[in-house]
């Protein structure tokens, strides 16, 4: 984990899920996943929005060439747990394709225009994912 991520971390815990900075205001949760290769658990901080049934993240690595290790991480473990606020819920992983990503992707670039950026800086489509209530 990075200094940066780990700041990030660290201040979502002792002020009960908010951080300020470049994040102040904005829905922050720690989803924690297990590495795709080394097994380990690993928490990445990451933006949301709310959507039926669960909650969308962004895979954008700030509009980098390459989808963030987590991503990597969830595709192979789709089972996870992410830290809201001050609670912890245990979800499920699924990409989002089509129709779906499309309106959930144009709302967060509306809401946060930051995402459009990281759009126009990378040639790959940034992946959208849904973490659902496990079952």
């Amino acid at each position: 984990m990075s200094d940066w991520n780990d700041k990030i971390i660290e201040e979502f815990r002792a002020n009960e899920g908010k951080v300020g900075g470049p994040f102040a205001g904005a829905p922050l949760l720690l989803l924690h996943t297990v590495g795709a290769r080394s097994g380990a658990e690993r928490v990445s901080p990451v933006m949301y929005q709310k959507v039926d049934g669960g909650y969308a993240v962004f895979a954008s690595k700030g509009g980098a060439p390459t989808n963030p290790d987590w991503y990597h991480n969830l595709l192979a473990n789709p089972q996870v747990t992410a830290e809201i606020g001050t609670g912890t819920v245990d979800l499920v992983a699924r990409v989002a394709e089509g129709d779906e990503r499309e309106r959930i992707w144009t709302a967060q670039k509306t809401a946060y225009t930051g995402f459009a950026d990281y759009e126009a800086k990378t040639t790959r489509q940034i992946p959208v994912v849904i973490l659902e209530p496990a079952r």
